[in-house]
C-alpha cells in the first residue's frame, strides 16, 4: 500500500472515535529491571474533543500521549488512531499515520539554523500544502500566535515563550485531525496561553479536529469538553464536562438571569444546548418566524436591521428574545462575527423560564424596551 492511499484514507470519520484505548499496559526496562507504567487503560476519544489530561508527574500521561501518538510500540493492549490500529501498521504506514496528528512537546526542538517561518516551512513541506500557500499559511498562524513581527527570526533571537510557540504553529500549520499537547502553555504568559488554547479549540470546531492535552495549567479547564485524570498508571477518572453546570455558573453572571433563585437557575441551564457558529455564519435571520433564545458564552455577533448594522453584541449578551416575547418575526439580522459560543433555549423552554420567574419576565422585557 502506497503512501499516499493511506493519507487519503486517513480522512476523519465522525461515525468513529478518533483514538480508541483497549486493554493498554506499557512496560519500561528488561529482566529483573522491568517496570510496568501503565495499566489497562481504555479510552475512546471522539472527532473534535478538547480533552486535557491531568495527573501528578510520574502517572504516566506522557507515555500514554506518545503511544497513541505512534512514537512508542505498543506492548499490550490495542490502540485504534483515525480507524487505524497502530500494532498492525508497517514503517511507511506508521510515517503516513503521523503526518496526520501534530505533536507539541515541553522542548520546542526548533532548528537553530532556521528562522521562525522556516521552522514553520519545514512542517509544511511535509504535509500536502501547495508551496504557492505556504508563506501566507505560515505567517498567518505564527500571527495568530502573537509572533507576526518576529516571522523572520532565528530561535536564539526568540524569548523561550516565542520559541514554544514556533513549535505550536509549525505543530498546527497542516491543520492535523488529532493534537498531542504535552504541557505546551507551561512556558507561556497568561495572554500567550490564552491565544494557544483559544487556536486548539478552534481547531476542534473549524476542522474537527481532537486535542488531547497534557497539562497541570488550570486555565485551560473551561476550555475542555473532556478532563481525563491519570494515577498511578491508570485512567482514575474520565469525566464529559457537564455543560449544564457551565451553562450555570456562566448565566450568574449575566444580569437578565441573576434574578433567578438556584432552583429556577438550574432549571434553566438544563434546558439549554451548547451551540458553536464560525465567522459569517447567520444565526438568526430578519423576517422569520423566532423559535430560540441565544446567549453568548463567547465571541461577537453583529447585529442587523434592513441591511445597516445596528450593534455589536459579545460575551453575556443575549438575542432573539424580541420575537419570542412579542410572537412577531425576527427583527433583526444576527451575524457571527467570529468563532462563537453560545447555548440555546427553545421557544417552549424559554416561556416556561419567563412564566416560573416574574424578575426574568421584568429584566428581559426591560432589555427589550430598551433595545426597541
Amino acid at each position: 500500500m502506497s503512501a499516499p492511499t493511506i493519507v487519503d484514507s486517513m480522512a476523519p470519520d465522525r461515525l468513529q472515535p478518533t483514538v480508541r484505548v483497549e486493554a493498554l499496559d506499557y512496560f519500561y526496562g528488561e529482566g529483573e529491571s522491568r517496570n510496568q507504567v501503565l495499566f489497562d487503560n481504555r479510552i475512546e476519544i471522539e472527532a473534535g474533543q478538547f480533552v486535557v489530561m491531568t495527573g501528578p508527574s510520574g502517572a504516566g500521561k506522557t507515555t500514554l500521549l506518545t503511544l497513541v501518538g505512534a512514537l512508542r510500540s505498543v506492548q499490550e493492549g490495542r490502540i485504534e488512531v483515525l480507524g487505524h490500529d497502530l500494532s498492525t501498521l508497517g514503517r511507511r504506514e506508521l510515517v503516513a499515520t503521523r503526518r496526520h496528528v501534530g505533536f507539541i512537546f515541553q522542548m520546542h526542538n526548533l532548528f537553530d539554523a532556521l528562522s521562525a517561518y522556516e521552522n514553520v516551512k519545514m512542517a509544511m513541506q511535509l504535509g500536502d500544502c501547495p508551496v504557492a500557500e505556504m508563506r501566507q499559511r505560515g505567517t498567518a498562524i505564527l500571527d495568530r500566535l502573537g509572533l507576526g513581527n518576529r516571522v523572520d527570526y532565528m530561535p536564539q533571537s526568540l524569548s523561550g515563550g516565542q520559541r514554544q510557540r514556533v513549535a505550536i504553529a509549525r505543530a498546527l500549520v497542516n491543520r492535523p485531525k488529532l493534537v498531542l499537547a504535552d504541557e505546551p502553555t507551561a512556558a507561556l504568559d497568561r495572554e500567550s496561553a490564552h491565544k494557544v488554547v483559544d487556536l486548539l479549540k478552534e481547531t476542534t470546531i473549524e476542522q474537527g479536529s481532537t486535542v488531547v492535552m497534557v497539562t497541570h495549567d488550570h486555565r485551560i479547564i473551561e476550555k475542555a469538553d473532556r478532563l481525563v485524570h491519570m494515577v498511578d498508571g491508570r485512567i482514575a477518572s474520565d469525566v464529559v464536562l457537564h455543560d449544564a453546570m457551565r451553562i450555570c455558573e456562566f448565566l450568574k453572571t449575566v444580569d437578565a438571569f441573576s434574578y433567578l433563585t438556584p432552583i429556577e437557575l438550574t432549571n434553566v441551564a438544563e434546558k439549554m444546548t451548547k451551540r458553536q457558529f464560525i465567522a459569517g455564519d447567520v444565526i438568526i435571520r430578519q423576517g422569520e418566524a423566532g423559535e430560540e433564545f441565544f446567549l453568548i458564552s463567547d465571541g461577537m455577533v453583529e447585529v442587523m436591521r434592513e441591511g445597516h448594522d445596528v450593534a455589536e453584541l459579545g460575551a453575556g449578551d443575549f438575542f432573539g428574545e424580541a420575537s419570542l416575547i412579542t410572537g412577531e418575526p425576527r427583527n433583526a439580522t444576527v451575524v457571527a462575527k467570529d468563532n462563537l459560543d453560545t447555548y440555546v433555549l427553545g421557544k417552549p423552554d424559554f416561556r416556561a423560564a419567563i412564566e416560573a420567574s416574574r424578575s426574568f419576565r421584568d429584566q428581559l422585557y426591560r432589555v427589550y424596551f430598551l433595545r426597541h
